[in-house]
């Protein structure tokens, strides 16, 4: 096509939909050589089908714009090539168009496009490909290209900010601090390093090295950016200083009355500390600016009191049904209509969605039974009474530590409350730390190695290290405890490193929230989390997760009898006071009032139960997944017999 060989081209784009008729690059191709042939209507139409289908697909909107240009539309051609950019951060030539049509309409926005070109034109053009990669979330495409060219340039400060890009987005986040790190000794003055950086430690919860970063950019910068200031207020929010990170809020969105994304921000504040009318208030007016954005709808269900109008019912029902709605936003919505339709008591309707919501969310999870079966496996292979009879008392002798862990809304943000009413305990967050010294011990091995490094490592480590391990957790969690003596860490996947935290920690306390299996696990499927969880997105893959789950608990009472303490969540709503003296004789704790009347403790809360620990006890929820029992088999075939009679669960049919 560079030779205008336009008949040769349409030739072989004939050949290629022929044999396989739905080829998404081959009537891509079509359009931009229909559009070069000056057949701007035929490749119009193409192109819309093509973004409907893809509405992440950044090469297609860039090629609308150009469509919309031959019309001489230029309103229509600056929407197509924002949109562009906006899905595409690399496509350099709807920036050119941009950063001219701002200049001429003098829009402020002209020099943050020209200030994109300027960088995208500096960058050699494998670096350009790797972040097109990126946006398409051509995760290993990336990874590939951008090491091929590290192995060439080995200090190139945007290459090693994009190989931290790639690292975040796969989860190495010690691999992305670390490079960031390394740019910033290379470039100490490189503003967007250190925003980059600032986001890494938010996402490991370095709460307090990011507010240390970020306040001194936000300090030292007359006019901070947009960017910086949203990102000044998540880190407030991150160390306790609400009132701050909601006057930041605030005065944006009083400069950006249109983002909808700020006023969902602040609303997220005001709910987890307790303010649910303004939060609720927010999330409507975010819907209000941007109708199809899932996030507002979703966050509201998420309240888990707030009732959906007809209206909103109707409005949200429109977006998912509309192929322009980004993926995304339908998956938000769709759990949302789940819980809007089973308020309303339509429960096939409400599994309907909830089905639809999970069915999104699977297509970009990442969970894989055999790893799992890794995971536990080795667990059991490795922690064995011996081991632990070895080691004994190895660790860091602080008692400071009580860990709650188990499943994901089995009532661990109910023993939180209970406890951090208690005043020698303080409730802190679900903290990184565990999951973070796991995978430092895992160092570069697979998630997929069928024999990793860790918890290999345990058996072969100095003993001193253990000690080491743990006086660097409680270090490094003093950040996040008030003055108590105890504090909680609340990180429900923690039960996979029990005996880490055993070997580390000997004589903290463990609390495993237990809940029953249809309970826990319906409750998880038709939560919508906003990272990890990812088993929670098919009845049988949460079913297993449970199992597997069981029996690894089974295996650390086995090997370490009497460290962990189980506490069933059906039994703390039947005996509220009974359990609550339970769990804090196990903690060496006296008996106080406070801890019954928990939902009178003002605290943060940040997880979806935020409202409903703020309720004294009730037992609404206990049996809720009966409702939906004749769509719950294949959770039932992989909880398994033991489970199902353990709990007195008919079988499936």
């Amino acid at each position: 096509m560079s030779k205008r060989n336009f008949d040769e081209a349409r030739s072989l784009l004939d050949e290629a939909l022929s044999a396989e008729a739905e080829n998404f690059e081959a009537k891509y191709t079509l359009a931009v050589l229909n559009r070069a042939e000056g057949q701007i209507d035929q490749a119009k139409a193409l192109l819309k089908a093509l973004v409907e289908e893809k509405p992440d697909f950044g090469r297609g909107f860039q090629e609308l714009g150009l469509c919309e240009l031959a019309l001489k539309q230029e309103p229509a051609a600056i929407s197509a090539f924002e949109r562009a950019v906006e899905v595409d951060g690399s496509l350099i030539e709807s920036w050119k168009f941009l950063a001219a049509a701002y200049r001429r309409k003098g829009d402020s926005r002209a020099e943050q496009a020209v200030m994109q070109v300027e960088f995208l034109a500096s960058l050699p053009q494998e670096l350009r490909t790797v972040i097109s990669y990126l946006a398409a979330n051509r995760l290993g495409d990336a990874e590939r290209l951008c090491r091929y060219f590290m192995q060439q340039n080995k200090t190139h400060v945007e290459g090693m900010r994009l190989m931290a890009e790639i690292a975040t987005r796969t989860g190495v986040f010690d691999d992305a601090e670390f490079l960031l790190e390394t740019v910033m000794e290379l470039a100490p003055d490189h503003i967007e390093a250190e925003v980059q950086l600032a986001h890494v430690l938010l996402r490991r919860q370095r709460f307090h090295k990011a507010h240390k970063r970020v306040k001194a950019i936000y300090e030292r910068d007359k006019n901070p950016s947009s960017q910086v200031q949203a990102l000044y207020a998540s880190v407030c929010f991150g160390v306790g200083e609400n009132d701050e990170a909601i006057k930041t809020y605030q005065e944006m969105i009083r400069v950006s009355p249109n983002d909808p994304q700020l006023r969902v921000s602040l609303a997220h504040i005001y709910n987890a500390t307790g303010e649910s009318p303004k939060a609720v208030d927010l999330f409507k007016q975010a819907y209000g600016l941007k109708p199809d954005f899932g996030d507002a709808f979703w966050s509201l269900a998420n309240t888990k009191s707030y009732r959906f109008t007809g209206a909103e019912l109707a409005a949200m029902t429109e977006c998912v049904n509309a192929p322009s709605t980004p993926q995304i936003d339908k998956t938000q919505m769709q759990f949302a209509l789940g819980k809007a339709y089973e308020d309303s008591k339509d429960y096939d309707t409400a599994f309907s969605h909830y089905q639809a919501g999970n069915t999104l969310k699977r297509e970009t999870s990442n969970h894989s039974k055999e790893q799992l079966d890794i995971r536990i496996s080795t667990q059991l292979d490795v922690c064995t009474a011996e081991l632990f009879e070895r080691l004994k008392d190895v660790g860091h002798n602080a008692p400071d530590p009580i860990f709650i862990l188990g499943l994901p809304r089995a009532g661990s943000t109910l023993l939180e409350q209970i406890l951090a009413s208690h005043s020698k305990v303080d409730g802190t967050m679900e903290l990184h730390d565990i999951l973070d010294l796991a995978k430092r011990l895992r160092g570069r091995d697979k998630a997929s190695d069928p024999s990793p490094r860790y918890p290999r490592i345990l058996e072969e480590l100095p003993t001193e290290r253990f000690a080491q391990f743990g006086q660097q957790f409680i270090e490094d969690t003093r950040a996040y405890r008030g003055t108590a003596p105890y504090f909680i860490d609340k990180m429900p996947n923690n039960f996979f490193h029990i005996g880490l935290i055993k070997l580390i920690l000997p004589n903290a306390k463990v609390i495993d929230a237990r809940r029953h299996p249809m309970a826990c696990c319906f409750s998880g499927y038709k939560q919508l989390f906003g990272e990890g969880q990812e088993f929670s997105c098919g009845l049988e893959e949460i079913g297993n997760y449970y199992r597997q789950y069981v029996d690894l608990m089974n295996h650390w009472d086995e090997v370490l009898p009497g460290f962990v303490l189980r506490v069933q969540h059906e039994d703390v709503i039947a005996d509220l006071e009974g359990q609550v003296r339970r769990i804090l004789d196990f903690c060496g704790l006296e008996f106080e009032e406070s801890c019954v009347e928990f939902h009178k403790t003002k605290r943060t809360v940040r997880t979806p139960s935020a409202e409903q620990v703020r309720q004294p006890i009730n037992k609404s929820g206990v049996d809720q997944w009966c409702n939906f029992e004749s769509h719950l088999d294949p959770l039932k075939h992989a909880l398994g017999p033991d489970i199902l009679e353990a709990y007195g669960i008919t079988p499936p049919a």
